[in-house]
């Protein structure tokens, strides 16, 4: 298999990747594809901070907004279809750049799959019932004894991966943190990390703007369409940030006031792990947000050769 090169363009929430992806797309000639495991449901443009109408039409977008609300994302099968659109975009003469700030799902991606077996259907069954018996945020304290190190990547009210990391524990006696560790890393790929800095103190106003404008642009209306399509609060569709809190709105009567204030938390909590996680990335070239032609320059050196960067 040829050699294959990607622009993978990394950051925190709120932190602008999209109006990044963009830039490099226009100058470079590239496709974006996203890698953010939020972003790939149907029906949730607005809560999920998906590329607009407008947007997309700028350059090709791929693999935003394709999966039912009810079909949960696995690294293994989504990291398939982002190398297979890549490659597409690399036979139509296009530079793939990837989206998102799902650090793990990234890592899955460059660093190779962990060879972890098939589940006993049985034993996802059970945990989540479990799950939907007592709530994400109890299993996730479990999960904290069991695989702190993956337990503090994840939101407690993310019952998908919770779940995961739960089942695969259960069946293997193994957790994910060391079936990540066993990792065979994929042949024939050449990656450029481009990171969006971000300082949290100076990114919380933002992403209360940001929250403001969601609501402004009809997410809760949006929330409540999604629930009508598929009436399972714990669909895998509703674990991001933002589907939660509205939902609290509209099924349990809380006031949009006070959802409002535990979504900025959240999204505030999930920026913070992020930064993190990104940052201990010695592979990541750091820009700021608004340093669009540094990138570009990056960008193409990259494309151009292996000895360019």
């Amino acid at each position: 298999m040829s050699e294959l090169s990607l622009v993978c363009l990394v950051g925190a929430t709120g932190t602008g990747k999209t109006a990044a992806a963009l830039a490099l797309a226009t100058q470079l000639g590239g496709g974006v594809v996203n890698f953010d495991s939020r972003q790939v449901y149907r029906g949730l443009d607005v809560v999920t901070a998906q590329p607009t109408a407008a947007e997309r039409a700028i350059c090709p977008h791929a693999l935003y907004g394709y999966l039912s609300l009810d079909t949960p994302v696995r690294a293994g099968a989504f990291s398939g279809e982002i190398l297979r659109q890549a490659r597409m975009y690399r036979e139509q003469g296009l530079v793939p750049i990837l989206v998102g700030g799902t650090g793990l799902y990234l890592k899955s991606l460059v660093d190779g799959l962990a060879p972890i077996p098939d589940i006993d259907p049985q034993v996802r069954a059970d945990v989540v019932r479990e799950c939907r018996a007592h709530g994400s945020q109890v299993l996730h304290g479990r999960l904290q004894g069991i695989d702190p190190d993956y337990a503090a990547r994840i939101h407690p009210n993310d019952p998908q991966r919770i779940c995961r990391a739960l089942e695969v524990f259960t069946a293997t006696g193994r957790t994910l943190t060391w079936w990540h560790g066993q990792t065979r890393r994929p042949e024939g790929l050449r990656v450029l990390k481009i990171g969006l800095e971000a300082d949290l103190t100076a990114l919380t106003p933002r992403l209360a703007r940001r929250i403001d404008l969601m609501l402004e642009a009809g997410a809760q209306q949006e929330v409540r369409q999604a629930y009508e399509s598929c009436p399972d609060r714990f669909a895998p569709g509703f674990s991001g940030i933002g589907c939660p809190e509205l939902l609290s709105v509209l099924l349990d009567g809380m006031s949009l006031e006070l959802a409002r204030r535990d979504w900025l938390r959240s999204t505030r909590a999930y920026a913070k792990r992020q930064l993190t996680w990104f940052q201990k990335d010695d592979g990541i070239f750091w820009h700021h947000p608004e340093d669009t032609d540094g990138m570009v320059i990056r960008a193409r050196q990259f494309v151009d050769g292996p000895s360019a960067v």
